[in-house]
């Protein structure tokens, strides 16, 4: 039997996400599942895995705000911007903690990233990777990236710990780096830890150990998350046999229901089908899980 539904996993350091993945398939044994959103191999922290049906949530999860811990290193840069790379400059620091923390706070908002060569996104076909381990630098397009919220937990010398909430698609290594540029000293990240995607949390993720454990005794339901759990703000309405078969089939019937409004859909036996929303009002299929 084929599962459905999102595990939130805790990815340890040494995997990359590819490899949870492959992993899972040979826990599981199952072929459909996919991963939402990318940590780097030495990044800890929650990466939510989805199986079966419930693979048509990646895109819609990897939207998701997402939260990290991380520990920046003041004074060095690195040609990965991180703790794996070579270190190509060294400078004294000699802000004080208050210009540390004015440095850091200018980047709450919306700002223009510059992602890193060491990524995997790709450029006229070839992933920036790919080109930056064969020592070669192209110029990168800067992409629009939105820091919600940054806590400064501590600071201690050159050592800066801080909580990020961030939209998706922003390097929180490039953010460590930027900050250390605007001392004119340079950072880079040291370490990162994912705390939340979504609804997903730290606390609430399993290890691929524990992931195997459960398999063995015959509970891995327990901790798998249904499909339209993900749609908890939206309203539950349940159809007819006739008014699933027009949905089913693509027809947009007529609904009373609030304009603009998502809904969870379920058929007369609970089944959830899809999200739809009121528009003009009818039933706009928005994404299906039928099938």
């Amino acid at each position: 039997m084929e599962r459905s539904g999102v595990i939130n996993i805790y990815k340890e350091a040494g995997y990359t996400s590819h490899d949870v993945v492959a992993k899972l398939r040979g826990i599981v044994k199952q072929k459909k599942i996919g991963h939402t959103g990318t940590l780097d191999p030495d990044a800890v922290g929650v990466l939510p895995v989805c199986f079966g049906n419930a693979t048509k949530l990646c895109d819609m999860l990897t939207d998701k705000t997402k939260e990290y811990r991380a520990r920046m290193l003041l004074g060095k840069t690195s040609d990965t911007q991180d703790a794996s790379g070579t270190i190509l400059t060294e400078k004294e620091v000699t802000a004080s903690e208050e210009e540390v923390r004015e440095a850091v706070m200018s980047f709450v908002g919306t700002y223009d990233q510059i992602p890193p060569m060491y990524s995997a996104i790709k450029q006229n076909g070839k992933k920036l990777y790919e080109l930056a381990r064969k020592g070669i630098e192209v110029e990168r397009k800067s992409r629009k990236v939105t820091i919600n919220s940054i806590d400064i937990l501590e600071i201690n010398g050159e050592r800066v710990t801080i909580d990020v909430s961030c939209s998706k698609g922003t390097y929180i290594r490039t953010l460590c780096e930027d900050i250390g540029m605007k001392l004119h000293v340079g950072a880079y990240m040291n370490t990162l830890r994912r705390t939340k995607t979504g609804p997903f949390t730290i606390e609430e993720s399993h290890t691929l150990k524990e992931i195997e454990t459960l398999k063995n005794n015959g509970e891995l339901e327990k901790i798998i998350i249904p499909v339209d759990r993900m749609f908890e703000e939206y309203p539950k309405i349940k159809l007819n046999p006739k008014q699933v078969k027009s949905v089913t089939n693509g027809v947009q019937m007529t609904y009373s229901g609030k304009e603009g409004q998502s809904y969870r859909v379920y058929d007369e036996k609970n089944k959830f089908l899809c999200i739809s929303k009121i528009t003009d009002g009818k039933l706009k299929l928005e994404k299906s899980f039928w099938n």
